[in-house]
């Protein structure tokens, strides 16, 4: 979750003129914010620090899928073989022209400087890279049934009822991932299709180990960092309905209801044994919450701080469970100082990259 469980805020800005819907979704938002803002759910959903940049050694790689097409960046692995290969996964507020891994790190130089190619998918908003059930939408309502005028406010639960990705169309990300573009890197690249690594952040992370474990004849490796590893624990689903509200205005009963096998399908806590089963080599990591000397003093940090302290809860307890199920295949990490962050993150991958890159190929 992109910075993930996220610091929602409405902007002040020019009065414009809203239909009784709109009026309605963000007062109830308001009131879903004051209740659950206690439990740390300001934070669920934006990832702290931006500095956007964009690497030319990466190539565009566009895939056919249920979704439309769907880019890739993909960067060359130095010496140039084709059996290393990870995958990246942004977070909760990712974007359509880049994977924030390539926005804000170098991680792609890095791990290419030892020959492993890196698939970084573009997109997926709010999709925890899954297969949803339906399209996003609220009260049976068609998604762009209100226009962009009328519905900016500057908070991301104003595009509840727009169209766009995962609106207009069902998320079929798991199938895009683990089919579409694998099977287009094997044909058009030659890449192999099996002993592929994965890891994400926050949201990203989640999800990485969600598809090692039903796909493991694609995946021997999964990474998750600050990742929510216990979704189904008291609260966390109110908290990630409104960070999906926040980022992109996303319904995540669309994606799966609670009452859903899905949803429990999505939980690593719960899943935990499939892992152990499978033998998927993981990377779990959480910071303490503490700000290194060069987070800064600000807003941004106090937020960061605030969203790891959650993860970093979600990733001791997937921790107590692997442990008690008597888990060999999975690494912690969890250093001193760290923050809900790109330099966290950036950081975590150089601790990490000695094991997935025994893991993989």
């Amino acid at each position: 979750m992109t910075k993930d469980i996220v610091s929602m805020r409405f902007s002040r800005g020019r009065h414009r003129s809203r239909s009784p819907l709109t009026s309605i979704a963000r007062a109830a938002l308001t009131l879903m914010l004051a209740v659950l803002s206690p439990l740390g759910a300001t934070a669920l959903g934006n990832d702290v620090k931006a500095s956007a940049a964009y690497n030319p050694d990466g190539l565009d790689f566009w895939v056919d899928s249920s979704m439309g097409p769907i880019k890739s960046r993909i960067f060359r692995a130095a010496d140039g073989n084709t059996d290393r290969v990870v995958y990246a996964l942004d977070g909760m507020r990712a974007r359509d022209d880049l994977n924030g891994w390539e926005i804000e790190t170098d991680v792609a130089r890095q791990l290419t400087g030892q020959n492993i190619n890196v698939v970084m998918p573009v997109g997926g908003q709010s999709s925890f890279y899954a297969d949803w059930n339906s399209g996003s939408n609220f009260l049976g309502i068609s998604p762009g049934s209100v226009s962009s005028a009328s519905a900016s406010s500057g908070s991301g639960a104003s595009q509840a009822l727009s169209g766009g990705p995962g609106k207009s169309y069902t998320y079929r990300w798991e199938t895009f991932l683990t089919q579409d573009l694998r099977n287009a890197l094997r044909d058009r690249l030659g890449f192999t299709a099996s002993r592929n690594g994965i890891f994400g952040l926050s949201m990203g992370g989640s999800a990485a180990l969600t598809l090692a474990a039903y796909h493991p004849d694609q995946f021997s490796f999964a990474g998750s960092f600050s990742g929510y590893l216990n979704i189904s624990a008291p609260a966390m689903r109110d908290a990630i309905r409104v960070a999906m509200l926040d980022a992109g205005g996303y319904n995540v009963d669309c994606m799966a209801p609670l009452w859903d096998s899905k949803w429990r399908r999505m939980d690593p806590f719960i899943f935990a044994p499939t892992l152990i089963q499978k033998n998927i080599r993981l990377w779990v990591s959480a910071g303490s919450g503490l700000p290194t000397s060069g987070d800064g003093a600000n807003v941004s940090t106090m937020e960061g701080m605030a969203l790891e302290a959650l993860a970093l809860a979600n990733t001791r307890a997937f921790q107590a469970r692997m442990t008690v199920l008597g888990a060999k295949n999975v690494t912690y990490d969890f250093p001193a100082y760290g923050i809900h962050a790109w330099n966290n993150w950036q950081n975590e991958v150089s601790r990490m990259l000695p094991e997935l890159s025994a893991n993989i190929g």
